[in-house]
């Protein structure tokens, strides 16, 4: 199949980006796309050219390292899938495909289609933890959790930290990814400990980042290639409003 890609290229942050068109033939239809990518890198580099840059790691939908817009949807056309889990078969001979950055200001372009995703890191280190001693591993039937409460913090831990939901929401808000990381402690008693500081203190760093504010459009919970839900918006307000009254 042939496809023509447009794509932003990008030099830095600093720099004035542009889309590039890339007419590409003989693409596999059993390509992944970011397979695709690197075929297409392959060529530039044989002309002497800049190939493309891009993040990947694992290309197994785990890393959450392929962020990229694409035709205007974040990971692109499906729902639950991460951009190295889409195929070129998704796509019709002779289609045009637009990939771009997640744009925020928070996820500072690097280059060309990767940005510096660092601002989830310092969320993580204001409070995403548990760093109380609990001694030596106890038994794991010591400590009953309720099937609900373990199933919801679960759903709360699948959440790989790739920025979609911060790519898909008018606001580039961060909520969604911050109170999945929340609710996976909050729900069981070992977070329970750090769990009024925990949220004050990622919330804060929310905000000095540069994230904006939720408004409950839920485009972060459609795009959400693991579907978290927003449920968990919902359980962060609750934990924030109560560790405030409790001050």
């Amino acid at each position: 199949m042939d496809i023509t890609l447009k794509i932003w290229r990008q030099k830095d942050a600093k720099s004035k980006g542009r889309f590039e068109t890339y007419p590409l033939s003989n693409v596999s239809p059993e390509m992944s796309f970011l397979e695709m990518l690197d075929y297409l890198n392959s060529q530039l580099i044989l002309k002497g050219d800049d190939p493309v840059t891009f993040e990947h790691d694992c290309r197994e939908g785990i890393c959450g390292c392929c962020g990229l817009y694409i035709n205007g949807r974040p990971h692109g056309l499906h729902g639950k899938t991460t951009t190295c889990e889409l195929h070129l078969r998704d796509f019709k001979d002779g289609n045009t495909i637009t990939i771009e950055p997640w744009r925020a200001a928070a996820f500072p372009v690097i280059k060309d289609l990767m940005v510096d995703r660092n601002a989830f890191e310092k969320i993580m280190q204001a409070g995403g933890f548990i760093s109380i001693n609990t001694g030596a591993a106890p038994d794991a039937n010591s400590t009953p959790v309720s099937k609900a409460n373990f199933d919801e913090a679960f759903d709360a831990a699948s959440c790989i930290g790739c920025g979609a939901c911060v790519a898909a929401c008018k606001n580039s808000s961060a909520m969604l990814f911050i109170s999945a990381k929340v609710s996976q402690l909050a729900l069981l008693p070992q977070g329970r400990a750090e769990a009024k500081e925990r949220v004050k203190k990622m919330i804060a760093k929310m905000d000095e980042l540069g994230f904006g504010g939720c408004s409950n459009t839920r485009a972060c919970e459609a795009e959400c290639p693991k579907g978290i839900s927003i449920t968990h918006i919902a359980r962060l307000n609750r934990e924030f409003i109560a560790a405030k009254v409790q001050d």
